[in-house]
């Protein structure tokens, strides 16, 4: 199957020439279960479904960190986004075929007006009885992000379960509960979603170091995971999943400038050279075609997908503390790729108001703006990147790298070193520098506007430095 634009009928894949048979995002949805037949149509990624949201108290009063907020709207000392880790909806009218496959958009605006009926025989569906349960499940909730929008939401008295194979860090404030468990397990995840009225989906494994290169591990907590997610989703009548998923899934090397969510298609699968980065392309697009299943007794699920960069904050434990260890080690001593490169890079705080405000558009005060939507988060800004972590070499005491260093030579050194680890991994480990996935976001530029999250979510990121992060980061403590 492929997503589709609103109203139109699920297809054929035509990823990389394959036929449904072979291609992945057919093979994962084969294996959801669930009280439907198949993976039918909802609205697509980018299709209009109501007006633009703002900041609103769908979670409960208090729970969006808007824009002004200060150091109190999440908690400072806090959490890494650690290892944590169905579908169908109302048939509607042919509207012609679907974009090809992997193409990452839906409707564009023009086109929504044409076709309303399945937004409408959504609403109509849902039946208005029961206010909201105001329970939320965030998957890997024992992580860096997960913990701090837990946090944030539960200090705004809405009851919150993290659920994460791996224990938190931080103490657990007051209106949390944590379950020790794994996303793969359908049943512990069946006994956890009771009462759940909204899940964040954010448990994932493989983001860096030599963890993106355990394709099997990958493979079955970012696809398996995320169908199991849904499926429970569907038996338990929750209905919204909003699902964490990264620039990535549209990015594989070649440069993006300003990209949004209706001209950037998705990388294609066969293409990339990290499997964490292909199998949350899948996991994104199976939680878009997860929008407008019907539940059990009525009512409709609502998804959408938020897609960040990379996120840092003070106590952030993926990206910047390995970093921290190359430099300490002398590893970091030259530079690679144009000065001119530009990224993004997400605030924690940030990427929690965003989360919060997705959620929100998934209910019928909002419209159901967000539902079947993609939405990309970052700060607003563009950076280089070796500029931007020039703080860090000041607060470790040590010179910025000045040696220039060929692209060419840093990928090649990555793919040699990527192999040899995989080779010699049942006899030892060879350290990562960098993967080639890595060197590959360094040196090119993939930046992305945010323009449709600021229309629809309401989404207005705060200003924050890198330096200040820095600052309130204890790095004499890593070791080398």
């Amino acid at each position: 199957m492929k997503p589709n634009p609103t109203g139109s009928s699920p297809g054929p894949c035509k990823a990389a020439d394959q036929g449904e048979k072979s291609c992945p995002v057919c093979q994962a949805c084969g294996g959801v279960s669930g009280p439907r037949s198949g993976l039918g149509p909802g609205p697509g990624p980018n299709a209009i479904a109501g007006p633009g949201a703002g900041p609103g108290s769908a979670l409960g009063p208090g729970a969006i960190p808007g824009p002004g907020s200060g150091p109190g709207a999440v908690p400072g000392p806090g959490p890494g986004l650690g290892p944590g880790a169905g579908a169908g909806s109302v048939p509607g009218p042919e509207v012609g075929p679907g974009p090809r496959w992997g193409s990452g958009t839906g409707l564009k605006p023009r086109e929504s007006a044409t076709t309303p009926a399945p937004v409408l025989q959504q609403k109509t569906q849902a039946k208005p009885a029961k206010a909201p349960r105001q329970k939320v499940l965030v998957t890997g909730g024992g992580g860096y992000l997960g913990f701090t929008l837990g946090s944030s939401l539960a200090r705004s008295g809405t009851p919150v379960i993290l659920l994460d194979l791996q224990r938190p860090q931080w103490a657990l404030p007051s209106g949390t509960e944590f379950i020790q468990a794994d996303v793969r397990d359908e049943e512990t995840l069946y006994r956890a979603f009771e009462g759940v009225d909204c899940v964040f989906h954010m448990a994932s494994y493989g983001m860096s170091g030599v963890e993106k290169l355990q394709k099997e591990q990958i493979e079955s907590i970012n696809v398996g995971g995320t169908k199991r997610v849904i499926d429970v989703c569907v038996r338990r009548r929750v209905p919204r999943l909003i699902y964490t998923s990264t620039v990535n899934v549209v990015f594989g090397g070649k440069p993006i400038e300003q990209g949004d969510e209706d001209s950037v298609p998705y990388f294609p699968l066969d293409k990339h050279v990290d499997h964490y980065s292909r199998t949350k392309a899948i996991a994104d697009q199976l939680t878009l075609m997860a929008n407008g299943t019907p539940l059990p007794g009525g009512g409709t699920l609502r998804t959408c997908v938020l897609r960040p960069p990379g996120i840092y904050g003070p106590e952030e434990q993926k990206h910047l503390p390995r970093v921290v260890s190359h430099i300490k080690r002398m590893l970091f001593m030259f530079r690679f790729g144009d000065r001119r490169t530009r990224m993004n890079w997400v605030h924690v705080r940030n990427l929690v108001q965003a989360h919060v405000l997705a959620a929100e558009a998934l209910t019928a005060a909002k419209s159901y703006v967000a539902s079947g939507q993609a939405y990309y988060i970052n700060d607003g800004d563009s950076i280089n990147l070796f500029e931007w972590i020039a703080p860090l070499f000041e607060k470790l005491g040590y010179s910025q790298p000045w040696i220039q260093v060929p692209t060419s030579w840093i990928y090649l050194t990555a793919s040699v070193m990527e192999h040899l680890h995989v080779a010699l991994r049942p006899i030892c480990s060879v350290p990562l520098l960098l993967t080639r996935s890595e060197v590959c976001s360094v040196a090119v530029t993939h930046t992305f506007r945010i323009a449709k999250a600021r229309a629809q979510l309401g989404y207005a990121p705060d200003k924050f430095s890198f330096s200040d992060a820095v600052e309130r980061r204890r790095y004499q403590d890593i070791s080398v």
